[in-house]
């Protein structure tokens, strides 16, 4: 086994480890509609996720800061990676070059609790790359927690109240094991994007997003005896929603309910849209003349939009429009500015402003109401039991 054919030096980094501190208490009175439950299992081995940070990729940059192992698709130790030396993976056809080696898929395991580097940043555990024909697909097999540790830190920022990273650590653990448990495929468990929650690898870790995974160590939200799909969001601007208002199955624990992020930056917001652009989302109807909303949620979050011009008419959803303006919600009203009517002629607005409130579609767990009552002194269980209603909180052990 030989390292000659690495030759590109990575960057170097290390996260530190907290020691284990579990915390499981009874749930106090206000704010407090979270069933506390613990679930007794016999001891497995720790879970490790299967995390595509890479898919559809003609090559993929790899490296290890300890040195490492590489195995062929049937575990047999084929070659050696130097510390901090790094090789290209290329797709060719339905295989993989990785060096002057050749294969439908390669895993490489650092030693010693090393790092591994996977195109553009350090993560935890190690490698799998495997071929689809279309490209390759990197796989980072990492322990649940330490999973987690980045996933707190690249969804909330790190400088929060340890309460609101706590919140979002359940939050998190618990959504991965429900998009694990229904969306799993033959090759990875979920990706790393905001489809499933955001995931940058070892430099999103601090110590307090550790501390926040560690002090929840094992715990999930669950209803009856079933992890919840703990969906959470930015800002709702004021009130969460029922989830059938906004998506489609009606679930007991995706309530909507008050919510406490007036202190979010993205509360309120304002967007100006030119009447071009706004033609360009809606063609074939001419000059944009006005646009009302047809159906709304109870909050006023647009569920259907009718948009009038002067040559016909379309109706958008409410996620169209948000998704075509890159809006930050779909809760908006719409106003036209400049255009004119007078002496029999009117002329059609020269521009729309949109304002709107809040950050994300409103379900589940507001991280800036999080935020807010973390800081007024509530704990965690308190904040999950107001967002997650009628839900429970389980300490799980899950297995492989």
């Amino acid at each position: 086994m030989s390292s000659s054919w690495l030759s590109t030096p990575l960057q170097s980094t290390q996260a530190s480890r907290l020691p284990f501190i579990s915390l499981l208490m009874r749930l106090p009175g206000w704010l407090c509609f979270l069933a506390l439950w613990l679930m007794v299992l016999p001891a497995q081995a720790a879970l490790t996720l299967r995390v595509a940070v890479e898919e559809g990729s003609s090559q993929v940059q790899v490296g290890t800061s300890t040195p490492a192992v590489v195995k062929d698709a049937s575990g047999k130790p084929i070659a050696q990676l130097g510390a901090m030396q790094g090789a290209r993976a290329v797709s060719q056809g339905n295989g993989i070059s990785l060096g002057r080696r050749t294969g439908s898929q390669f895993w490489i395991e650092p030693s010693n609790d090393g790092l591994v580097w996977i195109d553009n940043a350090w993560y935890r555990g190690s490698v799998r790359l495997v071929s689809t024909g279309q490209g390759i697909i990197a796989v980072n097999y990492v322990d649940l927690d330490e999973y987690l540790y980045s996933v707190v830190g690249s969804e909330m920022p790190t400088s929060w109240p340890l309460e609101a990273l706590k919140a979002q650590a359940v939050a998190a653990r618990s959504y991965a094991l429900y998009k694990r448990n229904k969306l799993a495929n033959t090759v990875y468990d979920l990706g790393d994007t905001t489809t499933w929650q955001v995931y940058k690898g070892v430099s999103a870790e601090t110590t307090s997003t550790q501390a926040a995974v560690q002090q929840t160590a094992s715990q999930v939200l669950t209803y009856q005896g079933k992890i919840i799909e703990a969906v959470f969001h930015s800002s709702s601007g004021g009130h969460t929603e029922n989830v059938e208002d906004v998506w489609v199955q009606a679930l007991p624990y995706l309530r909507g309910v008050t919510d406490y992020d007036h202190q979010a930056p993205v509360f309120a917001w304002t967007e100006t849209v030119s009447a071009s652009e706004m033609r360009g989302i809606a063609p074939g109807i001419g000059n944009i003349l006005s646009m009302v909303p047809v159906a709304t949620t109870p909050n006023g979050r647009v569920r259907q939009l009718k948009i009038i011009g002067d040559a016909g008419q379309t109706t958008l959803t409410g996620e169209q429009f948000r998704q075509a303006l890159d809006l930050r919600s779909s809760l908006f009203v719409v106003n036209p500015q400049g255009g004119q009517s007078g002496a029999g002629k009117s002329t059609s607005p020269q521009s729309f402003v949109i304002q709107g409130r809040g950050f994300g579609h409103g379900l589940g767990l507001s991280q800036w109401g999080a935020y807010s009552l973390a800081r007024q002194g509530y704990n965690y269980q308190q904040i999950l039991g107001h967002y997650y209603r009628n839900s429970s909180l389980a300490r799980v052990q899950v297995s492989q």
